[in-house]
């Protein structure tokens, strides 16, 4: 990521509570705060309007829940309006944090949080944004200079109960995505990536990677074995009990290419 500062916004309907995430926004080079939404309306429409990369959001807020709010932002992501910001839920109430990370939420502060834990919090976030931002702008350089050879991807980041953790590339199984999201299996786990199939197929090495079919990528270190069906496309068994069938284009292929 450049060393472009993050545009945030605060929504949260305490003023006090406003003020200090404020406070502590400003203490920080990487971040410049464009302003605070009192209720769940005025951040739906302030996010829409001026698109931050980070927004701090009160879960209990009147309007508009902050749970209500980013499924809005996420059903006009979808609908091609707009992206969903990184977003860091701030609450006095911990029974939401299953809801939030459902919503791919980058952290969930409760209240009353430290100082300490709000930094770590935002190293959280622009952690996310760097990784996307670094995979976005890898495709994006491919698609406008094709005749240059791309840096196979050595590393991502993943989400996992609040923490965020680094996987080498080799280490992945298989990719498994839908139009939005991708669920990416290593060692037994798998971690879901706010981010496309697509933004990883162009920087994936070919020689170990498989695309089997347009939503899923196997790796062939992990392939077990490939046995035909009864319509001649092949049913890939992974190691871990995983079992995904070949395009018939990409079974010809495979066939073809057996000794």
């Amino acid at each position: 990521m450049s060393n472009t500062k993050i545009t945030t916004l605060i929504a949260e309907d305490e003023p006090l509570a406003a003020e200090s995430l404020a406070e502590w926004i400003k203490e920080l080079p990487q971040l410049e705060l464009l302003g605070i939404a009192p209720n769940g309306p005025a951040a739906l429409e302030a996010i829409r309007a001026k698109q931050p990369g980070l927004v701090f959001m009160d879960i209990n807020m009147p309007g508009m829940t902050g749970l209500q709010v980013l499924r809005a932002l996420a059903e006009s992501e979808a609908a091609g309006l707009g992206q969903v910001p990184a977003v860091i839920f701030t609450t006095a109430y911990d029974e939401h944090a299953l809801a939030a990370f459902e919503l791919h939420a980058a952290d969930y502060l409760l209240k009353p949080f430290s100082q300490e834990r709000f930094n770590e919090a935002v190293e959280h976030a622009l952690q996310r944004l760097q990784s996307s931002s670094a995979l976005s702008e890898a495709l994006s350089q491919a698609s406008h200079a094709s005749e240059m050879p791309v840096e196979p991807l050595q590393r991502i980041l993943v989400r996992d109960q609040g923490k965020i953790f680094p996987i080498n590339v080799e280490a992945i199984e298989y990719l498994r995505s839908d139009t939005k999201y991708t669920a990416v299996a290593s060692r037994g786990k798998q971690y879901l990536v706010r981010l496309p199939i697509t933004a990883f197929e162009q920087r994936l090495d070919t020689q170990r990677f498989l695309k089997l079919q347009r939503s899923c990528i196997v790796n062939l270190d992990f392939v077990e074995s490939m046995t035909p069906d009864d319509n001649s496309q092949l049913v890939v068994q992974m190691q871990d009990g995983s079992r995904f069938t070949a395009s018939r284009e990409v079974s010809k292929k495979l066939r073809e290419q057996s000794i």
